[in-house]
């Protein structure tokens, strides 16, 4: 039976809804689950979470809790990775910071200051656990759930090439399901082929027994106004393939929206989106853990509905079963008009032997263009944490497109300052110099 590893699993809601769909396969119902976080508090809620999920699906795995990481990975075969360096602390500066400086952000975890700082907080945390699979569980497969996902699996690429690492994210699933719904069709009756970059990947094809779903798209945006006044309906209109981040975290990706009240109105974008959507997740970890102190199982919200990527990865190692998910990965000529080595989310098959990529080819050229915009931002947040060089911090804030779109070079050079100096020795040694 497989051995699975959890790191972050005091992120409870998150382990929640894994371990449900986990334990939802009858062939998983042994897996041997060992669980790590830094948080003993939180490591042990998780832990009784995992015991109680388990005997609520009839399951009867092994499961252990450790707050040494290397020894939860010991054999692993999956580990996977949800941690949030820094927790709501960090993502408060993060956006208050920002704040003061006039820069808007809706969800702050991927591009933008807000991503760029998380991925320098991550990128140490990624660096040990790449260095503990090679240690104690070389043959594993790292599955991230951590954002900023492209900047994560690129600079895993870049430090740990022999880790067989995938991020996972389920954005393409939910809009295509949405966009069915939307349109009148089931989606298990639906066709689709979706590439790009997480959180600004494109529907390139969507498909209905062979026919092509655009033009029914086109027809529900044409009936309702309200339709849009969405960013990524906007964007669809604009670039001819709907994008498959929603409209709060698409707005962040380009010059366009945030810096003019005027569209945040005409888009209504949530503007400071994720301290609410923080506030919540740690109002949820203290209901889940008031309810394991009762020793009640503490029931899912009645909105959540996870279908995760993970276990259905877990399950095809397990079973064999052939499987099509969306995964980020290095760019290994993927996507042709895209950089080699760059974090891409492109369709992937699962079987026994683990992930398998799909080769995509090239992107239709302004949806590149806007990708490549996104990934310049990438490589040189990567480039910073990989040299050990403060500047390309600056560099990587001046060229991402909403920060340059709302201050001039030389506060955005004040920003950075002010953001390292918020986060101190949450950074890397090297990068704390201003």
């Amino acid at each position: 039976m497989l051995n699975i590893a959890f790191v972050g699993a005091g992120s409870v809601e998150f382990t929640r809804q894994l371990l449900r769909d986990i334990f939802s396969y009858p062939e998983l119902g042994g897996v041997r689950l060992a669980l790590h976080d830094i948080d003993p508090e939180r490591l042990e809620v998780a832990e009784g979470l995992a015991r109680l999920t388990a005997k609520e699906h009839g399951a009867a795995p092994v499961v252990t809790a450790s707050l040494d990481r290397r020894r939860a990975l010991d054999g692993a075969d999956v580990v996977v990775n949800m941690v949030a360096v820094g927790g709501h602390a960090a993502t408060l500066k993060d956006f208050e910071v920002a704040a003061e400086f006039g820069v808007r952000q809706t969800i702050g975890d991927t591009l933008g200051v807000g991503g760029i700082f998380r991925a320098l907080r991550t990128f140490p945390l990624l660096e040990g656990l790449a260095a503990d699979i090679r240690a104690v569980c070389p043959d594993a497969w790292l599955l991230n759930y951590t954002n900023p996902m492209a900047m994560n699996l690129q600079y895993l690429a870049a430090i740990a090439p022999e880790v067989k690492a995938a991020g996972l994210c389920h954005s393409v699933y939910w809009t295509v399901r949405d966009l069915s719904e939307l349109v009148g069709v089931p989606f298990e009756e639906v066709d689709f082929h979706s590439a790009g970059v997480n959180h600004q990947a494109w529907v390139l094809k969507w498909e209905h027994r062979g026919r092509d779903l655009y033009p029914a798209l086109d027809a529900a945006i044409e009936a309702d106004p309200e339709l849009r006044r969405r960013v990524r309906v906007d964007m669809y209109r604009r670039f001819g393939r709907y994008p498959t981040e929603t409209s709060e975290h698409s707005s962040e990706y380009v010059p366009w929206y945030l810096k003019d009240a005027a569209e945040i109105e005409r888009l209504r974008i949530p503007v400071g989106d994720y301290v609410t959507i923080s506030e919540g997740n740690l109002a949820e970890y203290a209901r889940v853990r008031d309810c394991l102190a009762r020793g009640e199982y503490p029931a899912p919200r009645e909105d959540e509905d996870a279908t995760e990527y993970a276990p259905q990865v877990i399950h095809s190692l397990a079973t064999g079963e052939r499987r099509t998910i969306q995964v980020t990965t290095a760019n290994t000529g993927l996507i042709s008009n895209l950089p080699a080595g760059a974090g891409v989310e492109v369709p992937a098959t699962l079987d026994r032997m683990g992930v398998h990529p799909h080769h995509v080819g090239a992107l239709p050229p302004q949806l590149a263009a806007l990708n490549r915009a996104f990934l310049n931002v990438v490589e040189l947040t990567v480039a910073a944490a990989v040299e050990g060089d403060p500047a390309h911090v600056r560099h990587a804030a001046m060229c991402d497109p909403a920060t340059a779109a709302a201050l001039p070079v030389e506060r955005i050079a004040e920003l950075c300052d002010a953001l390292t100096a918020a986060h101190g020795d949450g950074l890397p040694a090297a990068l704390r110099r201003t």
